[in-house]
Parts: structure tokens; C-alpha cells; sequence
């Protein structure tokens, strides 16, 4: 009785009607709508993409959400992110569970409705309080009305995003599974395919152009790695989405970064220049599905420079801890 409460009341005081601003035209960062946006405001424009894959990307310089469907941008939002001591950690993970009533048994029962975990260590994101400035214990603060859309359009493993800086990202993942080798690599060179380690669920792609490396994982599990050719530097943090595959091939669709305008689908061009081993790229073929992510950074996935470790996909097994942590 007293977590229901506990709710009614966020959800009572949250349901202000400055706080949600509903946008019907197309959201663009020319119009400078997205950078007026006040804490607590948000844009929502759901019909320029109808249907197809959901991907997030939460920018903590910035404070914001960004939703995408189709590769398109429908929705954009203020957020409230950790504040110091209680970092938001950035990197790839995938939603591990949905929750519209959620109360946390870290904080006093406290009350985060439509609630979507990111971390079994108390990481998801949720409506609660946004006060203008990174405030919360680690979890990602929605407007109530905002992270009500955004529940009903997600679902589970759906990947999302965070990062430092928009434009450059640092994913690493855990010590010893990369081993960068700068040299030449033959289509022959031995890799990693394990699909039977998780047999279903959504697909993230994470290419590293310093290691020159590739790790494919489905629902948040690593299924396997892989040397990769390139033949040109990764000068820049670029997402992508598979939108479709038809008998031209797989449609990539590049998703619009925060400060990085660049659109459109990934060319055939810009595909060939990428090369794995054969067995490898067959494989992959295999678990490819509209809907799976593919992050190309120029960072290494074997350390973030920094010497503090950076998330990659959080396990999809759920331990004891089932707390939220804003």
C-alpha cells in the first residue's frame, strides 16, 4: 500500500502540464527546438517513424534521450543523470528488464514508474525528478510523461547507448577478450563463433578501429569475436541500425548522433571496407535481424585510456540485487 502510494504521488506531482511538450513536425537539431528544450520538456514526434527497430542514446554532456525508430529521431528528451560519486557509466547495453510500477528496495521505496533496467547493479531509466543537472544515484531521470512513451514503444534488449561526449564514445569490455593486432589479417585468420551461448534475442555489433577488432553479442552475451580488415581509419563514432534485408543486401541506416548531422543508409562502398574471415562473416549472416545495432568507434575495446573500465553489454543473467538506483 505504501510503495502504491508512494507512486500516485510522483505521478500526481509529475503531471504538470508545462512539463511535456508534444511536437507533431519532423525533430531536427537545425530548428534549435532540441537545445531550448527546459528541464522537464521533451519532444515527441512518433508518426515520422511508424514501426522498425528502437535504439536510445543518452548523451550526459548534453542531458538528453535520444529515441530513434527506423534509424529516424522521434523523440528527445531532458534527463537528470548521476550526480558526483554516482556516476551514470557510459557504453552499449540493452534493456534486461521492464517494470511500470518499479519501486526501489535501495532507496527507501522509492517510486520510478515505467521503469527499464540497464544494470543488475541498480542502472535503468525511469521518471522521476529533473531538477535541470545531473542529480540521481546512477539511473537515468525521465519527465513522467516522456518515459511513459518511451516504455510503450521499447522492448526487452533493446539496445541503448550512453555516452560522455555525443560524437566520441568509449566502449571497452572485460580485460582479456580483446587482443588488438595491427597487422594485415587474412580472411583465413581464426575466430570466435559461439550463437549457441544465447540462442535468441536482439544483436549489437561493436567494432573498435584502433583494435581492429569485432564483437557481436545477442541479449547482452557475447556470442563472438573477431579480427577485422579495414581499409581506411575510423575517424569518427558512428551508430547504425539494420533497417531491412532484401535481396540487395542489409540496409544500414546511420543514426544522426547528437552534433553529428550525418544521415542516410551505410553504402555498399563504405561496407566494403570492412573485412573478416569468411566463416565469420558467414555466421554473422545468420543472426542478423532488422532491429540489430552496429557501433563503429576509432576508441579501443580494450581500455578506455582513462584506466577506468567501461561498460559493454551488461549479462543478460540477473543476480540477487533487483534494486534501482536514482
Amino acid at each position: 500500500m505504501r510503495n502504491r502510494l508512494a507512486l500516485a504521488l510522483l505521478v500526481l506531482s509529475s503531471s504538470l502540464p508545462a512539463v511535456a511538450i508534444a511536437q507533431a513536425p519532423p525533430i531536427t537539431t537545425s530548428d534549435g527546438r532540441i537545445e531550448k528544450l527546459k528541464p522537464g520538456e521533451y519532444l515527441w514526434a512518433p508518426a515520422i517513424a511508424p514501426a522498425g527497430p528502437v535504439t536510445v542514446i543518452v548523451s550526459l554532456k548534453t542531458q538528453k534521450a535520444y529515441a530513434y525508430r527506423n534509424g529516424v529521431v522521434i523523440g528527445v528528451s531532458t534527463v537528470s543523470t548521476g550526480t558526483r560519486g554516482y556516476a551514470t557509466p557510459t557504453g552499449v547495453f540493452t534493456v534486461l528488464q521492464k517494470d511500470a510500477d518499479h519501486v526501489s528496495n535501495l532507496y527507501k521505496d522509492a517510486a520510478m514508474p515505467f521503469m527499464q533496467r540497464l544494470t543488475w547493479g541498480g542502472i535503468a531509466m525511469h521518471a522521476g525528478n529533473l531538477p535541470g543537472y545531473p542529480a540521481s544515484h546512477g539511473c537515468i531521470r525521465l519527465p513522467l510523461a516522456f518515459a511513459k512513451l518511451l516504455f510503450g514503444i521499447t522492448r526487452m534488449g533493446v539496445t541503448v547507448v550512453i555516452t560522455q561526449d555525443a560524437l566520441v564514445p568509449v566502449v571497452v569490455t572485460s580485460p582479456g577478450l580483446l587482443k588488438p593486432d595491427s597487422d594485415a589479417i587474412p580472411s583465413t585468420a581464426p575466430f570466435v563463433w559461439t550463437p549457441s551461448r544465447s540462442p535468441s534475442g536482439p544483436v549489437s555489433i561493436v567494432i573498435s578501429g584502433r583494435d581492429r577488432r569485432v564483437v557481436v553479442l545477442r541479449n547482452g552475451i557475447e556470442i563472438g569475436s573477431s579480427p577485422i580488415v579495414l581499409d581506411a581509419p575510423v575517424d569518427q563514432t558512428a551508430a547504425f541500425t539494420l533497417q531491412s534485408i532484401d535481396a540487395d543486401g542489409e540496409h544500414w541506416l546511420r543514426l544522426s548522433l547528437p552534433g553529428d548531422p550525418r544521415s542516410g543508409e551505410l553504402s555498399a562502398e563504405d561496407r566494403s571496407k570492412g573485412h573478416l574471415p569468411e566463416g565469420f562473416r558467414a555466421g554473422l549472416a545468420t543472426v542478423l535481424t532488422p532491429g540489430a545495432t552496429l557501433l563503429v568507434t576509432r576508441e579501443t575495446l580494450a581500455s578506455a585510456g582513462t584506466g577506468k573500465a567501461v561498460t559493454i553489454i551488461e549479462a543478460g543473467n540477473e543476480p540477487g540485487n533487483k534494486g534501482g538506483g536514482s
